[in-house]
């Protein structure tokens, strides 16, 4: 019969304190900021966005709500005199409904780049960048060892990083501390945030999140109530002649 195996020593303080178990949910050694989600924040290693780290957003395709899921701790950035650093986004951004979620125009950077090697190099550079306060970059064709780069470059960063990808890279590899699926439910469109990385223990099922505007959701509250309106037919085609006094207007300016 074999021996137990003897007790090991405990660990340094030091270094106890830096170890993670996974049973356990994990603390990020630098600072963070709250997602302004209060159900998301609570699945969230110490609560919040990870600074000085790489947090990746995958999704079926673009335009799947990310920046309702943001909109809170951007605008917070905004209004402290933040700037933000938007990578190849394959979407123009519509600067009017921007405004009126409280991300001016003027906080806004928005670079174009198109081949992998742009966009790498474009974010690697804006994470050198003092006066950026969170950069978001769309990286639809990046590798693990990409992943690996950008990350040791969100090290030295103080701010946040946000890097979006497709759905079909969460069969990869990735350094990326963090890492959540983000998709819409049906009408009203809720978000369904499925957080499946973190430093902690896995979810059993995604975070759903309203995330509309305290003024959109009284407009989507009582279009629900609202029958829709039937149908009107067509209008029928005029005849030639309904027109003929327009015509006779038009031909004599032509004269």
């Amino acid at each position: 019969m074999p021996s137990p195996c003897p007790a090991l020593p405990p660990l340094p303080s030091h270094i106890e304190a830096a170890l993670w178990r996974g049973h356990a949910m994990g603390r990020a050694h630098a600072s963070v900021m709250a997602s302004g989600h209060a159900a998301l924040d609570a699945v969230l290693p110490d609560g919040g966005w990870p600074c000085q780290s790489l947090t990746e957003i995958l999704s079926r395709q673009t335009g799947q709500g990310e920046w309702r899921l943001l909109q809170p701790v951007l605008q917070r950035l905004c209004a402290q005199g933040g700037q933000l650093i938007l990578v190849g986004p394959p979407l123009q951004p519509f600067l009017p409904a921007l405004w009126q979620a409280d991300l001016p125009a003027d906080r806004l950077i928005r670079v174009e780049a198109h081949t992998p090697a742009e966009r790498l190099w474009v974010t690697e550079q804006a994470l050198k960048s003092d006066c950026v306060s969170a950069v978001l970059s769309w990286l639809p064709q990046a590798r693990p060892e990409h992943m690996r780069r950008l990350h040791a470059c969100a090290a030295q960063h103080a701010g946040l990083l946000f890097a979006f990808r497709p759905e079909q890279a969460r069969q990869e590899s990735s350094a990326a501390p963090l890492r959540l699926s983000l998709s819409l439910q049906a009408f009203p469109h809720a978000l369904c945030v499925d957080v499946f990385k973190r430093k902690g223990p896995v979810l059993s099922e995604p975070i759903v999140l309203s995330a509309w505007p305290s003024k959109m959701q009284a407009l989507l509250r009582a279009r629900q109530r609202r029958p829709l309106a039937p149908a009107l037919p067509a209008p029928a085609l005029a005849s030639p002649t309904h027109h003929a006094p327009l015509d006779r207007i038009v031909a004599s300016s032509l004269a």
